[in-house]
């Protein structure tokens, strides 16, 4: 009986994993350029990281269990909290601000579907110890710098933009009472993935039927409009994040949208969520401000945001708009023996080639010429290497252009640096590995 995988977790074959190589080659290219420092922790945390501040959903969706030593404890469903516990403990001594970002490997136990699994990678990055509006523009072209580096633009993926600070403020003015605020967050943040749930939601919270008109109105195109004209009038950094991305260069990408409050408990200001132009998919990417986390989790009092966006998502994404890498050969040459005397020269210079950074296959049984040639075909090589006796009696070696289907006699004192010169002038292939 063949065993099975455990459902929602995933195998990478050399064509998925060279996807995941690509983004994530991607993602540090891009985080490098913004100057952020790459971190990781532990994918096993202390069960309490997570129950007192990610909030219900992530807490019902956690793999937790008592270890041998008796102690509660959680494969990690996010990485702020472990974030938040590394920074606490070492923020007196770092120059602020802070950038770091990571790729950890997270784990929820949720429904599965399209573009959500129960593990999955993910882009971390954040800015920690700036609390103006310019840091929390930084973080959003950061992200958006990431989708351009795979080649979308704002034709592909939206940004819908939004700050909990303002979005508490007319909450209060439609008569929403502070103690309620917490639970209209959540409802508002699942209108848009269950609307059904989110009136039920809104229902057993018990609002004067006026703010609950209010509420449902944020998805009206013409009451969105009226709120953003308004966002002037309430003091928050939203308008000036507006205008720094603007000046960037990016106002194209973003859509202001007061129902991304993010479902996320420690969330205190700006919002926001990157999401494809059609609508098919999830979010791709979510983050936003949590000033107050890191003193809670970690005892420093610093300011903070960042974002974290998923592979899973993106990899659908890219697919279909074609962006996904093309599966590069596994190798550049294949060295041939003729015959059976000939393998301890086609040994040696596989060896020679791979110290010169060659990528090189051989074969490793008696098979006639062609069967080997057939072989180096099939792993997409560029050149195939042929030593038999009289090559060896002359001290060269036949060099044959697979792609271009031509031949060549080469010495052996200029085999290395010919097949460099060939490489230089025409490269072999793009190295899909990280």
């Amino acid at each position: 009986m063949i065993s099975k995988g455990l459902p929602g977790f995933r195998d990478f074959p050399p064509e998925d994993l060279a996807l995941r190589a690509h983004i994530f080659r991607v993602w540090r290219e891009v985080a490098a350029r913004y100057g952020f420092e790459e971190y990781d922790g532990p994918p096993l945390e202390p069960l309490d990281l997570y129950t007192g501040k990610s909030g219900d959903e992530i807490v019902a969706q956690l793999y937790s269990f008592t270890d041998k030593g008796e102690r509660q404890v959680a494969l990690r469903p996010e990485m702020t909290p472990t974030l938040a516990r590394m920074i606490g403990a070492r923020a007196n001594g770092m120059k602020k601000p802070i950038r770091w970002f990571s790729i950890p490997q997270l784990f929820r136990y949720e429904r599965q579907q399209r573009g959500r699994l129960r593990e999955h990678f993910q882009l971390n990055c954040d800015l920690i110890g700036e609390a103006g509006p310019l840091a929390d523009a930084e973080i959003i072209a950061l992200a958006i710098d990431v989708m351009r580096g795979f080649g979308l633009g704002p034709e592909d993926v939206r940004v819908r933009v939004s700050d909990r600070r303002f979005v508490a403020f007319r909450l209060a003015a439609a008569g929403v009472p502070d103690e309620l605020m917490p639970g209209v967050f959540r409802a508002i943040d699942r209108m848009e993935k269950d609307p059904d749930g989110a009136s039920r939601m809104l229902g057993e919270l018990q609002l004067a039927p006026g703010a609950i008109d209010w509420i449902v109105r944020l998805t009206d195109r013409g009451h969105v409009d009226d709120l953003l004209r308004a966002r002037a009038t309430v003091s928050t950094p939203l308008g000036a994040t507006l205008d720094w991305l603007d000046k960037i260069g990016l106002a194209d990408w973003i859509d202001f949208d007061p129902t991304i409050v993010r479902g996320l408990a420690y969330y205190t200001g700006t919002v926001f969520e990157l999401f494809d132009a059609k609508r098919t998919l999830r979010a791709i990417c979510g983050g936003g401000r949590y000033d107050t986390l890191l003193q809670s989790l970690g005892g420093a009092d610093l300011p903070a945001l960042g974002f974290g966006m998923g592979d899973v998502v993106l990899g659908e994404l890219l697919k279909d708009r074609g962006l996904h890498p093309a599966i590069a050969p596994s190798i550049d040459l294949f060295v041939a023996a003729v015959t059976s005397d000939d393998v301890p020269y086609v040994l040696k210079l596989a060896h020679e080639l791979r110290d010169a950074g060659f990528r090189v296959e051989y074969a490793l049984n008696g098979n006639p010429v062609g069967k080997q040639l057939n072989l180096a075909n099939a792993r997409g090589a560029r050149f195939a290497i042929v030593i038999g006796p009289d090559e060896r009696a002359r001290g060269e070696v036949q060099l044959k252009d697979l792609m271009a289907k031509t031949q060549e006699a080469v010495n052996n004192t200029s085999l290395v640096s010919h097949l460099s010169s060939l490489v230089a002038s025409r490269p072999m292939s793009h190295d899909p590995r990280p």
